[in-house]
């Protein structure tokens, strides 16, 4: 059974997922208010600090997972700031193990986004990243309910 955290993070993803497919951006407001939203339910769930610390945390590994990706020009900001929001909700060992997955369903959908646009004869111009993260979020939530 999903606890109210996991359901959370699953509905923030999915929303940004369906939002990059749509209009091919993660909007910021979505990203901040589920930032917020870990931030203030682990302190509130944690009592002495012990689950904000954890957040916090594993925020900071989501963030500087894919940061390296957007310095070099191969992922958005948005993404980026996606993957730091779900870190802070789980934690960094399951944010660890979230980035991982995460990018191994990235790199299958990349291959799919440019067979898909090869048979089309256009350029494959960039990949909603998001979705992505969003199937590495409910691995992640599925590994731990195993």
């Amino acid at each position: 059974m999903l606890n109210g955290l996991e359901l959370i993070l699953l509905c923030l993803v999915c929303q940004a997922a369906a939002s990059d497919l749509a209009w091919r951006r993660v909007p910021n407001v979505l990203v901040l208010a589920g930032l917020l939203l870990a931030l203030a339910l682990h302190w509130r769930l944690g009592g002495s600090g012990a689950l904000l610390g954890q957040a916090l945390a594993g925020g900071v590994v989501g963030l500087l997972l894919f940061l390296p990706m957007y310095a070099l020009g191969g992922m958005a900001a948005g993404d980026v700031k996606l993957m730091a929001m779900a870190g802070s909700f789980v934690g960094p060992a399951q944010a660890l193990q979230l980035g991982v997955l995460s990018a191994l369903a990235g790199g299958v959908l990349a291959l799919c986004w440019l067979l898909a646009a090869r048979r089309r004869g256009v350029v494959a111009d960039g990949m909603p990243y998001a979705v992505a993260i969003a199937i590495g979020t409910i691995a992640t939530i599925a590994l731990a309910h195993r």
